[in-house]
């Protein structure tokens, strides 16, 4: 994700913009870019690669400034792309997707605003500049600006004819003021400004907001002033440590709702998905694909299974799942027309790096990998890249990345079902859903307690068994794979229909048995699956939808949750089983953020 920071002061502002760039470095960016206003002109350096080699070319000076990391959309990486973009007076940040600028381009160089760079965003800073050369202040210019524009955005614009002012608009994109003594801040994530203030407003859906040396203001589309809520972030310069939790896997399950809105951000505006949040290449990749295999390991190979089902029941496409270290062993037949999908977090994992590189050798429409890490091998290496915003995860137990990897591929999976033939409204009602799972998320996480409770039932067990059925059966694997990793209990999990098959034999009152039961088309069926269970004496704790009408009773244990669908339930049902791993792991006392034998990122086969 791009990334915003913004200063207005007496004092030289390029350290804290750079700072700030650094802080914000995880969400993944290939270019950036500083513009200053010093002596009443616009200085503004730009570099493809990292903030380091910006800051040796950076200006050395200005109180007013502007700077960005960009991931391309439109345009490839280059520093003619690279953010800020500027016409005469103005420069300009942006984040988001500006929908309308081929529009607006022809409009605006047929009134004689020339255009260097492929992007989206230059189009607003002539937007803007050309509203002043009519006559309009920056704040006027903007509002009139943003109100000829559609699409996603976080805007901040600077002009050298008001050297001490920076305004602000947010739609789709997050933005938010600092507040400071004498000087003021901007930034798309508080992470960039822990280091000048505390004190934070959030720009609300269609705020503009106005910065100077004396303060700010907030404004509605109309131009009327706004007041929003002053807050103090609980962000300091040690973000990234653990703060006021025991664990970094602790701190990153609690995450997972910020993260999850994260990954959104940006990529969908008025209910339906930008086919450009996949880069540049995107509509020209997706043209050619009429089928899709998914590569991963360990975690992100459960979630590229919960994809392979929606991608074959929403998007009608289809799909194989499998391990990226059993893949190219066999010498496998991928067709031409294939989307090639890589899953990982690090970007580094050896295997799924292999797969990819196994593919190509194939001959692929178009590889795309979805990951966490963007200077990451597989992301430098593959066609199209879908970020992950789950920020940094230290802990190795992986967390916030599985979900936003759902996320992630819910996106991919609504691209591909629009093509074949997804209604508007369907496609509405799926990003709504989406939309909603951060909230829903925060709400699983208030029952952290009962959990913590429920773990004390498991500390003497010596196995455990998931089931799941459809798109949930990942999700029990994932479960199993979080409790035998950081609480060194063997764990099972198989699809709730194979139990009568062979598992069942293993079950009797020593042997707990954890589903997963959402109120979805298969619930009739995972309640038989339970049955069979119950009848030889199992212990059975299942997390059920509230209204999946399954009441605790005598060894069985029901806990409830919240209502989603198809795309959301994965996400959802994950975080429980995640918390009861890590207060099991607590209670038998095991290093939760290092268990033994494993590594953060798999670099060798």
């Amino acid at each position: 994700m791009c990334g915003i920071v913004g200063a207005v002061a007496q004092r030289n502002v390029v350290p804290i913009l750079i700072e700030g760039l650094k802080r914000l470095e995880y969400r993944g960016y290939d270019s950036a870019g500083v513009a200053t206003i010093a002596d009443g002109k616009l200085q503004i350096v730009r570099a493809v690669g990292k903030v380091a080699e910006l800051e040796a070319a950076a200006p050395k000076a200005g109180t007013t400034g502007i700077a960005h990391t960009r991931w391309a959309t439109h345009g490839v990486p280059a520093e003619r792309n690279s953010h800020p973009h500027y016409s005469r007076d103005v420069a300009v940040v942006h984040n988001g997707i500006i929908e309308n600028h081929e529009e607006l381009r022809a409009e605006l160089g047929g009134k004689g605003y020339v255009f260097t760079s492929e992007t989206d965003t230059e189009v607003v800073a002539h937007l803007v500049q050309s509203f002043i050369d009519a006559g309009d202040d920056l704040r006027a210019a903007m509002l009139k600006a943003v109100a000829r524009i559609t699409g996603a955005y976080a805007l901040a614009v600077i002009s050298a004819k008001e050297p001490s002012r920076m305004v602000l608009a947010r739609r789709g994109s997050p933005l938010a003021i600092g507040i400071g003594v004498g000087e003021m801040f901007a930034a798309s994530d508080a992470t960039a400004l822990v280091s000048v203030t505390s004190r934070i407003v959030y720009l609300e859906e269609g705020d503009l907001g106005e910065i100077t040396l004396d303060g700010y203001a907030i404004f509605d589309k109309t131009g009327a002033a706004r007041i929003r809520k002053e807050q103090l972030s609980t962000l300091s310069a040690s973000a990234v440590e653990k703060g006021e939790y025991r664990h970094f896997m602790q701190k990153e399950i609690f995450e997972q709702p910020e993260a999850l809105a994260a990954t959104l951000e940006g990529r969908i505006s008025d209910g339906r998905v930008l086919e450009a949040c996949l880069g540049p290449k995107a509509a020209e990749l997706l043209a050619r694909v009429q089928r899709v295999r998914i590569v991963a390991c360990g975690t992100s190979a459960n979630a590229g299974t919960v994809a392979r089902y929606w991608i074959e029941q929403i998007a009608r496409v289809p799909c194989r799942a499998e391990l990226a270290s059993e893949f190219r062993y066999r010498d496998p037949i991928i067709e031409p027309d294939t989307l090639f999908i890589s899953i990982s977090q690090s970007g580094e994992t050896a295997d799924t790096l292999e797969a990819l590189r196994h593919a190509k050798t194939k001959g692929i429409a178009a590889s795309l990998v979805i990951c966490n890490s963007p200077e990451s091998s597989l992301v430098r290496e593959s066609d199209i890249t879908l970020m992950t915003h789950a920020g940094p995860e230290r802990s190795v137990a992986s967390t916030k990345a599985f979900t936003t990897q759902l996320m992630a591929l819910a996106l991919v999976m609504l691209l591909l079902a629009r093509r074949n033939g997804l209604s508007e409204a369907d496609e509405r009602r799926y990003v709504k859903s989406l939309e909603a799972a951060s909230g829903q998320v925060a709400d699983v996480l208030k029952e952290d307690a009962n959990l913590q409770k429920l773990a004390e039932r498991f500390i003497h067990k010596q196995h455990a068994l998931f089931l799941g059925r459809g798109p949930m059966s990942p999700v029990a694997a994932e479960g199993a794979l979080k409790l035998k990793e950081i609480s060194y209990i063997h764990a099972e999990a198989y699809a709730a229909g194979e139990l009568k098959h062979g598992p069942l034999a293993l079950v009797d009152e020593h042997m707990p048995v954890i589903a997963v039961a959402p109120d979805g088309y298969l619930l009739e069926k995972v309640k038989s699956n339970l049955q069979e269970v119950k009848a030889r004496g199992g212990e059975l704790y299942v997390f059920a939808d509230r209204n999946a009408g399954l009441k605790s009773e005598p060894g069985v244990t029901i806990i409830p949750m919240p209502h989603g669908d198809e795309l959301t339930d994965p996400m959802l049902y994950t975080v429980p089983l995640q918390l009861l791993a890590y207060h099991v792991a607590c209670l038998k006392g095991t290093d939760v953020d290092q268990p033994r034998n494993l590594a953060k990122s798999v670099t060798v086969e």
